[in-house]
């Protein structure tokens, strides 16, 4: 029995569904938003996190409410294919992957309800010890960039690990600088956008700069643009995706034969599709980290926790919700991050 199939075989009982939002300001000064799916039944709770985006789709649904979910006694799967088929937003939303999003929100619950359900953690669900998680601190350097973020974090934990988003006013010197920093394990090159906030042109120069400075960084999402894969050609064995991974199927239409992937429980949207994720890349030796959407609350949580068991010594974009703050401090936890789970549930 797969792991997916083992964890949807869990019996589930359902009686209520509410929602809690989110929301927090963040350093680039927007306001981030969420949603918190909260499931009950037989005197426990479950909980997950819509990380949407889109403050047009999460405030609408905030103020409607949970969807009439079903109530009784029935199998985790049953419940993930109801909510599978069940349409969660009043209009469609601005970006088609936020459906997988809010799905991960609701499966998630409904899986941490049933672990709850059951007495089991999802370390023992899954057979697996849960080891420290090694996290970077994830950010975009502005425009014009500067290191003054990240060199301050520096300055409370010497030896943190940076995933950073690529910007095209990246010239040789800013790169250069950016080797000097030393620890930039991941730099996203944000080439699978369209139509969002985060677009950027392909730039072959970039991603070659990006590359030769940079050695020991995993390249994440260049364009597939003949130009930029030709820049990037001794270097393929660093070439991460991220954004276009939302099933196994998608696997097939990189341009080359991954050996490295970011997988992000909320982009895959399904534990189904997560799992068999999971399984293809052990079965395969391809490498994987973890990767976040911002989470605010229980999501952050969860991602640490699946994290620790399937990839807890990848560059992991995970670290603790304190890091997204605007105020740097000095207790900020450290990497690797104690992975010690009490009690059942995700």
């Amino acid at each position: 029995m797969s792991l997916a199939d083992r964890l949807l075989s869990l019996p589930l009982e359902l009686e209520d569904c509410r929602l809690e939002p989110l929301s927090t300001r963040v350093p680039s000064g927007w306001t981030r938003h969420s949603t918190v799916v909260r499931l009950g039944g037989s005197g426990r709770e479950g909980r997950g996190e819509d990380v949407t985006y889109g403050a047009e789709e999460q405030l609408p649904f905030q103020a409607a409410g949970p969807p009439p979910i079903p109530t009784g006694r029935m199998s985790l799967g049953d419940f993930c294919a109801w909510i599978e088929g069940h349409e969660l937003f009043a209009e469609a939303p601005s970006q088609a992957a936020y459906r997988d999003y809010r799905l991960w929100a609701f499966q998630s619950a409904a899986l941490d309800l049933a672990l709850r359900q059951s007495g089991l953690s999802i370390a023992a669900a899954v057979e697996r010890r849960p080891r420290p998680l090694r996290f970077c601190a994830s950010m975009g350097l502005g425009n014009p960039p500067s290191l003054a973020r990240p060199r301050a974090l520096r300055e409370v934990h010497a030896t943190l690990e940076f995933k950073l988003d690529a910007e095209p006013e990246w010239d040789d010197g800013f790169v250069a600088e950016l080797a000097g920093l030393g620890g930039i394990s991941v730099v996203d090159l944000k080439g699978a956008y369209e139509g969002t906030v985060v677009d950027t042109p392909p730039d072959p120069a970039l991603a070659r700069r990006v590359a030769e400075l940079l050695p020991s960084a995993i390249i994440e999402d260049p364009h597939r643009t003949p130009e930029v894969l030709a820049a990037l050609e001794d270097h393929r064995e660093r070439v991460s995706w991220d954004a276009p991974i939302h099933s196994l199927a998608d696997l097939e239409d990189l341009p080359f034969e991954p050996r490295v992937l970011n997988i992000k429980p909320s982009r895959l949207g399904s534990i189904e599709r997560l799992f068999a994720l999971y399984a293809h890349c052990e079965s395969e030796g391809i490498e994987t980290y973890g990767g976040g959407q911002f989470e605010l609350g229980v999501g952050r949580l969860q991602i640490q926790r699946l994290a620790a068991l399937f990839h807890p010594d990848g560059p992991n974009d995970t670290a603790p919700v304190s890091y997204n703050s605007p105020e740097i401090t000095r207790d900020l936890p450290s990497s690797p991050l104690s992975t010690a789970v009490d009690g059942a549930g995700l």
